[in-house]
């Protein structure tokens, strides 16, 4: 498996793995089978319809030629029959034009089911893995969910488009063909359909080796995909240059591709020497039936039995039906090899949604929230860690005013943050807006009264103007910009040859990182949401810049509740109050002076601050 560019067990290479992980989706572990797979046609019903009767059409149309051959073999030719030669080779031409349409309308048809199939089926993946949580993306890498995306249901596009037509119109034409060939001669059909259950085992047989094969194919084909999409981004070159990696990503990205290259080799190869043993023994078979024909002719030269006409006519419709049942046979292993695919996209379909809309949800209107948080007694765990993040928290933000969360890294401040943003869900106790429990109130209109600015600031390969209108996009030019000068870019914004109109590039590289928090600001204050939480929002700006923003900041914090989880506690002077969070507890509350003079924890975090940025006088003395 190609690795990021810090190889296995750490860095981008150790996130989350390949494959989804028993406790992101306990609810899976159905195998995907057929009659799940043809559920996915049912919305199609009356197109199929008309497809299976055009299919019929066309078979029916198929063993008509025959009889018309025997017409002439037996009665035009021998007697001399103009009129019946006529009508007989018009018949054969006006088979062949009609059975011509027929196919052109049927895969007109079925071409347009198919992609609907694959348009349902991409939707209903993207939308469902749209509401999967956070928890589910911390470990899934991205590369695999873009390769079950678009390798596994694009690989499924052959079998959904056209192979079941395929088997239809081969399972029609397949029956059509035996009628009339018992219709002709019914032994020499019996005779024709002896190797017939050897060749269904052996097709059952090898659609086990090559599901097998494809499944292994398309894990190969994800993790390989996983390992582009995280070498080949912006952070990956940086790392895997600076780490002197390059190389070694390389070899690993070689064999990882011959491993892909081989299993492609052994799933096109698998089963091919029993398939070429039944199409050399179905080869023989004309043969054979004319040395049997000629038999039951001879024992009858008056014909009554068997005539040369039948016999070529019978000859005619096995010609056509041995390529059919190889064809039916092959498309068949095709299916059940597929089945692998649809087992993988279904995974993902199947995995629960562990937060969601209640039933009876509350939509909130954002202009009526006050804005007041509250934790009652609330236990958070990590869907997979076995020690509790938060243990018992009870506090209270005031609507109105200005919070903040500070503790050392992994005392649980982003925890507490993620459960106010209802990003995770509490393993015990509740949290209420304005009273209402968060898991009783919409995603969406909850979205709408706490706008989150976090950390990891994430920006669209688009322009400015398109990051901005990401979070409202009916926003005017003149908002834009007044949400820009309040996050302190909206100059350096207008300093740029195409201002609002630049594209800032993949994951916004060509900003600064105090660019890319500012414009996080801006995006976030153009929602105007009555709650603003900002988790550690102004941790890459510098310190000028940073008191720059402070007035700005509170500005816009101005009657709105705002959470700040700072590291840097120069930001949070002013704040109505502090929580000093250490092992997932609350451990000291109270404004900054009064901590600052209680010389507990805070007091320790202070003094490292301080130090931290030059002053050696201590924040007491400030």
């Amino acid at each position: 498996m190609v690795h990021g560019p810090m190889g296995p067990g750490g860095g981008m290479g150790g996130m989350g793995g390949g494959r989804m992980r028993e406790d992101a989706e306990p609810a899976t572990g159905q195998r995907a089978d057929l009659r799940r797979v043809l559920g996915l046609f049912r919305p199609y019903r009356g197109t199929l319809i008309a497809v299976l009767a055009l299919i019929v059409l066309a078979a029916a149309a198929g063993v008509v030629s025959p009889f018309l051959i025997r017409e002439i073999v037996d009665v035009a030719l021998p007697e001399q029959r103009a009129d019946v030669l006529g009508w007989s080779v018009g018949g054969l031409i006006a088979v062949t034009i009609v059975a011509s349409a027929l196919g052109v309308s049927q895969s007109m048809l079925s071409t347009r089911v198919g992609q609907s199939v694959m348009h349902d089926l991409r939707v209903s993946v993207f939308s469902h893995l749209q509401r999967m949580g956070l928890g589910f993306f911390t470990r899934t890498r991205t590369g695999e969910i873009q390769s079950r995306i678009f390798s596994d249901i694009g690989s499924m596009q052959a079998v959904v488009t056209s192979v079941m037509t395929q088997i239809v119109s081969a399972g029609a034409g397949v029956l059509m063909a035996l009628v009339a060939m018992f219709a002709l001669d019914w032994r020499l059909t019996l005779f024709s359909l002896i190797a017939l259950p050897f060749a269904v085992w052996m097709n059952r047989r090898v659609g086990r080796r090559r599901r097998a094969i494809v499944r292994s194919r398309q894990e190969k084909a994800a993790d390989l995909s996983a390992g582009i999409q995280e070498s080949l981004s912006v952070s990956g070159i940086l790392l895997g240059v600076t780490m002197g990696r390059t190389e070694a990503l390389s070899r690993a990205f070689a064999g990882d591709s011959r491993e892909l290259a081989d299993l492609e080799v052994r799933s096109e190869m698998a089963g091919r020497w029993h398939m070429a043993v039944f199409t050399t023994l179905m080869a023989l078979f004309p043969a054979l039936t004319y040395l049997l024909g000629g038999h039951l002719l001879f024992r009858d030269p008056t014909g009554q039995g068997i005539t040369i006409g039948t016999l070529v006519a019978f000859i005619a419709l096995q010609s056509g039906l041995f390529p059919q049942i190889n064809g039916l046979l092959r498309v068949a292993s095709q299916v059940n090899s597929s089945l692998a695919l649809f087992a993988r996209v279904f995974e993902y379909l199947d995995a629960p949604i562990l937060i969601s809309d209640a039933p009876d949800a509350l939509d909130l209107d954002p202009g009526t929230v006050r804005g007041e948080i509250r934790f009652e007694d609330v236990v958070f765990t990590y869907p997979g860690a076995e020690a509790p993040a938060l243990h018992g928290i009870d506090l209270v933000v005031p609507a109105g005013k200005h919070t903040a969360l500070v503790g050392a890294t992994g005392s649980g401040k982003t925890s507490t943050g993620y459960l106010m943003a209802r990003l995770y869900e509490p393993s015990a106790g509740r949290i209420t807006l304005d009273g209402h429990d968060l898991r009783d109130i919409t995603m969406s209109s909850l979205a709408a009264s706490i706008g989150v600015v976090t950390q990891e600031t994430y920006l669209l390969h688009a322009s400015i103007a398109e990051n901005l209108r990401f979070a409202r996009p009916d926003a005017s030019d003149e908002e834009l910009e007044r949400a820009c000068r309040i996050a302190q870019i909206h100059e350096h914004i207008l300093s740029l040859p195409e201002g609002y109109a630049t594209v800032v590039g993949e994951r916004g590289y060509r900003f600064s990182g105090g660019e890319k928090q500012r414009l996080a600001l801006a995006r976030t204050i153009l929602r105007d949401p009555p709650v603003l939480l900002l988790d550690e929002a102004t941790s890459a700006l510098d310190v000028a810049t940073e008191r720059a923003m402070s007035g700005a900041l509170d500005a816009a914090a101005r009657g709105r509740t705002t959470v700040s989880i700072a590291h840097r506690l120069s930001t949070i002077r002013h704040a109505d109050q502090i929580l000093v969070m250490e092992h997932g507890r609350v451990v000291e509350r109270g404004t900054y002076e009064e901590l600052v003079d209680g010389d507990g924890t805070f007091a320790q975090l202070a003094r490292q601050d301080a130090w931290r940025e030059g002053d050696v006088q201590g924040p007491a003395r400030r």
